[in-house]
């Protein structure tokens, strides 16, 4: 077996403070599957004075995929959703033609300190689909499947893994695990879609026989099975994947899009304040100043 294209990514401040890890877009490789998009954030200690609130921004084209192991995040959008992230969950926000939304410290832990933890991925739409109606859905922990598989326990997240099928609804043939394996396992994933990568979240591990540091992103060679095999300490994983994409997408700030003028389009909507607003909220984040070019 070929060794796997890793991705170490690049650290992003994403303001207040606030800095996570991209590995998806990068140079060498847009995507895996539908996912376009990879932000792994913390642990970090969110203090009751920081500024890690996130105003209110638009998306069109994609899917937001979050997932916390720790913390909390109070999500609200201009379709009316109010929902509390929380460790376990899948929250799923359809953006199609176009929503707005908001992710902030929640009302509960405003004078406390707290460990936020998690990833955030994007996912594109296929084209299709790319004005689909905005929706929100909240899948709660209790209702992701668990499995455990050769004394690994697997949480099928999104998609069909080792007999397991998770209830959350996609656009399109799609694979999201979060895995933890304990020191000296092993554990076979089978080519169970097209595309697939794993993320090392906290620690090392063999992949396919081959050493990846934490924090990398491994892609498999596609089709190819995946086998790995934790060290000396346990290791959490995230596996990644689906179909590939039908057509390249365009990325600019929070827009994706198979055409470049609709992305030139979203920016004048979102300038005008015309993709709606999110109830309550007075703030929103203004366009880069370095606009997109058709």
């Amino acid at each position: 077996m070929s060794a796997p294209l890793r991705l170490s990514g690049h650290a992003k401040d994403l303001g207040g403070g606030f800095t996570v890890r991209r590995l998806l877009p990068a140079v060498q490789r847009q995507a895996v599957g539908p996912f376009l998009f990879f932000d792994h954030f913390g642990p970090v200690t969110v203090q009751p004075e920081a500024g890690h609130d996130v105003r209110p921004h638009p998306h069109i084209g994609l899917a937001t995929v979050t997932y916390l192991f720790s913390g909390a995040i109070m999500h609200r959008d201009s379709l009316g959703y109010v929902q509390q992230i929380e460790p376990g969950a899948i929250n799923w926000m359809t953006a199609g033609r176009g929503i707005v939304h908001s992710e902030r410290r929640p009302e509960n832990l405003a004078n406390q300190a707290y460990v936020n933890h998690g990833i955030q991925l994007w996912a594109a739409l296929p084209v299709a689909h790319e004005e689909a109606h905005p929706s929100f859905v909240h899948t709660p922990a209790a209702a992701i499947p668990e499995v455990q598989v050769d004394g690994a326990t697997v949480r099928v997240l999104i998609g069909e893994a080792f007999g397991q099928a998770s209830p959350v609804a996609t656009y399109s043939r799609t694979l999201y695990l979060d895995v933890q394996l304990p020191a000296g396992a092993t554990l076979e994933i089978p080519a169970l879609v097209p595309e697939i990568a794993v993320y090392t979240v906290d620690a090392s591990v063999s992949f396919n026989g081959g050493d990846v540091p934490e924090h990398i992103l491994a892609v498999a060679d596609p089709g190819q099975p995946v086998r790995l095999t934790a060290g000396q300490s346990a290791v959490r994983l995230m596996v990644i994947g689906g179909e590939p994409l039908e057509a390249p997408r365009h990325m600019w700030w929070n827009f994706v899009s198979s055409r470049k003028d609709r992305i030139v389009q979203a920016a004048s909507d979102w300038e005008a304040q015309a993709m709606g607003q999110v109830s309550g909220e007075v703030e929103w984040i203004p366009l880069p100043e370095h606009r997109f070019k058709a």
